[in-house]
């Protein structure tokens, strides 16, 4: 007797077990398992869950920006750690935010178009990135759309660090200017409705380019002279010269002297803080210099002949700006010894440029090897800093409006509406 019927315990005898058949059911559900596991299928239990919706193609387009004000500003970023990535930012100071940029590759440069129809960039690339045939181009870009609206291929430019005269724009809009230097210095003159190179005029010994008039622009020379050209009607150039009237080896002026390119007026700072007021035109003048430091009521700076004498004195990159409708220049200093024109600002300076008096002094929280300033009635002073910030201060008082964080990383110049 089993055990189960000795302890009085009913049991229902189980079904006899037997192997599968060949190809039976059960054989069937374990392959199919089994290549579940191998696939990495979901269990039997997932196929109830919903379905992943099915994305839909990605579209691209264009964004069109509105209208830009006086202070939406062009900012252009050498990216000196890596040229050929150079940029130019659009950016809205009253919002801090970047709008939009352009390649500006290797060295380049860019101006507006007075009317703000275009601004322009003049670049340089090669065909197999670091080597293989040299392109200049001067390319023009729709201000709302970023997009190019001319291509142009030049002659050659000068490939040298930038600098806001080695591109310019005439009064009128009628004419690019392109400075070169090969082989030898020269101004390419672009003509910007038929988008043609038409001219090239050489200006031995000579460079840069300050605008004036409808067809016409000034460079610096060598000697302490300025050298004159007139277009006529056909683009065909004469020259004048100007005497000489700073010494160049021992108080030479700064390349990024500011301007107001409308009127033909360029203040030329010197290297120790001397101002020359000059009138451009075919026949250009140049007023007697007067100093900065003695507007602030400090005595003037040493030239090159005391060159330790320690004083306070300009520097930076683009180190000054003007604005045109009260007359005020706006200029970066720092003290130190004659040779540290390239130092940054550690303050800014406000003058009235009529009376040659100081309006107010800023001390800088950080030091600024750059200014810039809108032209309107609400005016806003740009700064930049080691960081790539880029600070703005309200032009009325020079108190901080944002700070705009990391815009780049070697912001150099700004170009404002109405320069």
């Amino acid at each position: 007797m089993s055990a189960d019927r000795r302890r009085g315990t009913n049991r229902v005898p189980a079904a006899p077990v037997t192997s599968p058949r060949p190809g039976g059911p059960c054989r069937k559900i374990a392959a199919a398992l089994a290549v579940s596991c191998l696939l990495g299928a979901a269990a039997p239990h997932d196929a109830a869950r919903a379905a992943d919706p099915i994305l839909q193609t990605e579209e691209s387009d264009i964004v069109k920006l509105s209208p830009g004000g006086p202070h939406r500003v062009l900012i252009e970023d050498a990216v000196y750690r890596h040229n050929k990535d150079g940029r130019v930012y659009v950016v809205d100071l009253d919002t801090g935010r970047l709008l939009g940029m352009v390649q500006a590759a290797y060295n380049a440069n860019v101006a507006a178009d007075p009317a703000g129809r275009s601004f322009y960039v003049a670049e340089t690339t090669w065909e197999r990135g670091n080597r293989g045939k040299r392109h200049d181009m001067l390319v023009a870009y729709d201000p709302l759309t970023l997009l190019p609206t001319m291509d142009l291929d030049l002659s050659s430019r000068a490939l040298i660090t930038p600098k806001k005269p080695d591109l310019a724009v005439s009064a009128d809009g009628h004419y690019i200017y392109v400075y070169d230097t090969s082989p030898t210095n020269s101004v390419h003159v672009v003509d910007a409705a038929k988008k043609t190179e038409i001219q090239t005029v050489d200006v031995p010994g000579c460079g840069l380019i300050f605008p004036w008039g409808p067809a016409g622009f000034t460079s610096v020379c060598g000697d302490g002279s300025l050298a004159n050209v007139q277009l006529d009607a056909a683009g065909k150039p004469t020259l004048t010269h100007t005497a000489s009237f700073f010494v160049p080896d021992r108080d030479p002026v700064y390349e990024h002297s500011p301007q107001v390119a409308a009127g033909g007026h360029v203040w030329f700072i010197s290297y120790s803080g001397l101002v020359y007021d000059a009138r451009l035109g075919a026949q250009t003048s140049v007023a007697a210099p007067w100093s900065i430091q003695a507007a602030a009521g400090l005595k003037p700076a040493s030239d090159a002949r005391a060159p330790f004498d320690i004083a306070w004195r300009p520097g930076g990159w683009q180190l000054a700006a003007v604005r045109a409708r009260d007359s005020h220049l706006f200029i970066l200093m720092h003290k130190g010894t004659f040779w540290t024109h390239k130092d940054p600002g550690t303050e800014l300076w406000e003058l009235d440029l009529p009376s040659h008096k100081l309006v107010r002094r800023i001390r800088l929280a950080k030091p600024s090897t750059m200014v810039g300033v809108t032209q309107d009635a609400d005016s806003r002073i740009m700064l930049t800093d080691e960081a790539g910030d880029l600070n703005v201060l309200n032009g009325a008082d020079g108190k901080p409006v944002r700070t705009i964080k990391a815009l780049g990383d070697a912001i150099i110049f700004t170009v404002a509406p109405g320069e």
